[in-house]
């Protein structure tokens, strides 16, 4: 059978006589965050010019997005956008000193080819730069991408922002890179503070720097609702504005007069075109998108909206403060399971990922102690707890999920009372709930809240920090972070990976969150990227160059944690 090879043939020209400009050269040795399996340094460098044409020789549509991601690379090296043309069916890259489709010679011409090899792993790539081409190869179409990634990190940072360049030399070297996890992810909460579909594909963009993988979006709580739905209008008209915001610090249930309130309306939601962009804009960037719909806490934003899907029927208002709240769905009525049905049916029409999210944490049960429907469904399905009854809600979304070839998951509350084997386990609350999913043959996500919670202080000096949930989790302390402690070797294999938790309680705008992100989720990268080869000192090093790219780019980070090395 014919092996067909794909690649993307990039001509550089060399520089123009009287062409003015800066010839930036890249210092030898790798900077890339997070660290590549193996990096061999040759003889020579490669001269990037700025005359570029693109062609894509391909007959896979996410090897486009792979030309796109270089073309936005050299485009924000050289000042302007570069032509792409599509050939299909080609299976020979040219030989060093060609181009074109026609095998003809162009000496002085450099070359960028971008292919796949399906020896190589998924996810991963071999990068070779030598004096007359650089040839990406990638285990598939993400590999590809991956190793763009790297390339826009050994360029040097100042070559992004010195206007008009007339080339960058890069030292030869080969690169061979693959991911340690196969779920490298961020989770960012929209309801407690709404960001606009522009600021959620910055974060978006910035996860693919740092070569994560999947965004877990929580778009329900009790401060908001966010997803339009076509069955349920007040969800939108009601549940995704709360009135006013607490100001400060959150007493933690100690409501009183002291309490001060900004009086001023918060909300929004995405549409379902919205929420469609935002899936492809990821896509584009090879990041799966998970959705969560709370269930069957944090629920007040919906029992706002529609009083009967709470055990009293009693009119709520979006929630103003931050604590647990013990206003939860109902689940001995079975008007609350049509609802949730149906909001999942409308969720999984826009976001196609594997696993749907449906939350499960901090649910009270104070609301079902008192509720003759939850009692009576206590007594007809046997169950002997109310954690047990929690579980049976759970179980009966989780078929559901299955029934349309998803997969459920969930924070690691889920566990409390029994789960499918086929339902995955977010691990917040400490690794145990982890370890514990992983050993009875759950996939497990970590995300302890001592490493991964990016709501926490990144300075124990937090009179100078922007004001926080509590704890502390600095960047060092971020990377220490091993997810595989305390597991067997079989366990380990059900560890998909890790993943950062955004909160945003206190986070109210684009700036303050990517403050709050980065530069941990280099850390976090790192150690979803890099696992088994980590290194503090050497990755405190490699960091300058990050920082200098968040520079670049114009991101706001804490300045903090440079403090640490």
């Amino acid at each position: 059978m014919k092996t067909l090879r794909i690649f993307l043939l990039v001509l550089l020209f060399p520089l123009i006589s009287g062409c003015s400009g800066k010839v930036v050269e890249a210092v030898p040795g790798l900077s890339v965050v997070p660290l590549p399996e193996s990096v061999s340094i040759g003889d020579g460098v490669f001269r990037l010019t700025p005359e570029a044409d693109v062609s894509l020789v391909s007959v896979e549509p996410e090897m486009d997005n792979v030309a796109a991601a270089l073309r936005r690379v050299l485009a924000s090296v050289f000042g302007r956008s570069l032509d792409m043309v599509l050939y299909c069916g080609a299976d020979v890259i040219p030989e060093p000193d060609t181009c074109g489709l026609d095998g003809k010679q162009y000496p002085g011409r450099s070359l960028i080819c971008v292919g796949t090899d399906p020896s190589l792993p998924c996810s991963g790539y071999r990068l070779d730069i030598t004096p007359h081409r650089i040839e990406i190869t990638g285990g598939d179409a993400a590999g590809c991408f991956y190793a763009v990634q790297t390339l826009l990190q050994l360029i040097p940072p100042v070559a992004y922002d010195s206007g008009r360049i007339a080339a960058v030399e890069l030292p030869a070297m080969t690169v061979t890179d693959s991911p340690a996890m196969e779920y490298r992810g961020m989770m960012l909460d929209v309801a407690r503070h709404f960001f606009t579909a522009d600021e959620v594909k910055k974060v978006l963009d910035i996860m693919a720097l740092h070569k994560l993988n999947v965004f877990h979006w929580h778009l329900t709580d009790d401060q908001g609702w966010r997803i339009e739905s076509s069955m349920y209008p007040e969800l939108m008209r009601v549940g995704s504005i709360r009135k006013r915001t607490i100001i400060g610090k959150d007493p933690g249930g100690e409501y009183d007069e002291s309490t001060r309130y900004d009086e001023t309306p918060h909300g929004g939601y995405y549409t379902a075109g919205q929420m469609r962009e935002i899936v492809d804009y990821a896509a584009a960037r090879f990041i799966t998108v998970i959705p969560e719909v709370e269930f069957p806490g944090h629920a007040v934003a919906a029992l706002a909206s529609y009083p009967w899907l709470g055990c009293t029927g009693e009119k709520y208002e979006v929630r103003q403060t931050w604590d647990i709240d013990d206003r939860v769905f109902c689940i001995g009525r079975e008007s609350t399971f049509e609802f949730m049905q149906n909001i999942l049916s409308e969720v999984m029409e826009i976001f196609p990922s594997e696993y749907i999210h449906i939350g499960g944490d901090e649910c009270p049960d104070k609301m079902w102690r008192q509720c003759p429907e939850c009692i009576a469904r206590m007594e007809k399905e046997g169950l002997d707890t109310f954690r047990a009854l929690q579980g049976y809600g759970v179980a009966r979304l989780g078929d559901f999920v299955e029934s349309h070839g998803r997969h459920l998951i969930g924070w690691d509350e889920i566990l409390d009372a029994g789960v499918t084997r086929s339902s995955a386990v977010m691990s917040w609350r400490g690794t145990e709930g982890g370890i514990k999913a992983a050993r009875q043959g759950n996939k497990v996500i970590m995300c302890p809240t001592e490493y991964c919670y990016f709501d926490y202080y990144q300075s124990p000096d937090i009179e100078n920090e922007p004001l926080a949930w509590g704890g502390l989790v600095t960047l060092d302390k971020a990377y220490s972070f091993d997810p595989y402690q305390g597991l067997d070797s079989l366990a380990v294999s059900n560890v998909l990976g890790v993943q950062a938790n955004l909160w945003t309680e206190y986070i109210s705008d684009i700036d303050g969150l990517e403050y709050m992100m980065l530069p941990r989720l280099a850390a976090l990268a790192e150690t979803a990227w890099s696992h088994g080869r980590k290194d503090w000192d050497n990755f405190s090093d490699r960091m300058d160059n990050m920082y200098s790219l968040y520079d670049v780019y114009g991101y706001v980070y804490a300045h903090s944690a440079q403090n640490e090395e």
